[in-house]
């Protein structure tokens, strides 16, 4: 899969960037960017249980569940990523002397 098929299958989870157009005021809050990253998730993961089953009915294609599989991988391992970033934050946070 290309790097561009890859980003584009995540930009709708990735925060958007400065200067692109939002919505409302314009500003997205962290705690937003997180919500999109867990819907996410729980979204893909459903769509890939959703092409295995239709592979097992015989209605689906073995590619579109493998793909569906590798896109909620992609989706969790970026998710994990996150969170152990957020973690190693606190940590360093916590460690400093006050």
């Amino acid at each position: 899969m290309a790097i561009n098929a890859i980003a584009g299958s995540l930009g709708t989870v990735l925060p958007k960037q400065a200067g692109q157009a939002g919505t409302g005021t314009g500003t997205e809050g962290f705690a937003d960017s997180l919500g999109r990253l867990i819907t996410s998730v729980e979204s893909t993961g459903g769509e890939a249980n959703d092409a295995v089953g239709r592979m097992l009915d015989g209605t689906g294609d073995v590619h579109e569940a493998m793909i569906a599989l590798q896109r909620a991988d992609m989706t969790l391992q970026l998710t994990v990523q996150v969170r152990n970033k957020l973690v190693q934050a606190y940590q360093e946070i916590m460690r400093m002397p006050i």
